[in-house]
């Protein structure tokens, strides 16, 4: 019997080796999937073996399925901690920050009314060899 894998099933697998990126996972005898290093666990991951070991029982999620290869994205993070859909969010909104006011229209005008003085004092030192 073949199984048909989805994306959000959480499956039992063995890890089968382990690479500086991620962990490969035995999902059936014929089936594999990557546990990419971002994914092993919540937080920074410097070494993916402190985490898991070849031969280690995993519990994963399919977190995606490439369309052409056919390549299997595994999670144990999403695991670690469940989402509480039903909780608020609490998110800070950020406020743009202008560096003058924001109701005054000037554009370009303070520039125009210097740029004849700045080419002059530029013009003097030139000749002065400044």
């Amino acid at each position: 019997m073949e199984i048909t894998y989805r994306i959000g099933m959480v499956l039992e697998g063995y890890v089968t080796g382990i690479q500086p990126y991620g962990a490969f996972v035995a999902l059936d005898e014929d089936t594999q999937g990557l546990i990419h290093i971002s994914e092993c666990h919540h937080g920074f991951v410097d070494d993916i073996q402190n985490y898991l070991k070849v031969g280690q029982r995993v519990r994963v999620m399919i977190i995606d399925i490439d369309e052409y290869t056919q390549k299997i994205s595994l999670s144990v993070r999403c695991l670690e901690k469940t989402f509480d859909f039903n909780q608020p969010r609490h998110t800070r909104y950020q406020h743009k920050k202008y560096w003058t006011n924001r109701h005054v229209y000037e554009g370009f005008t303070p520039i125009a009314k210097r740029l004849d003085r700045w080419v002059d004092e530029a013009l003097a030192d030139i000749a002065a060899g400044k």
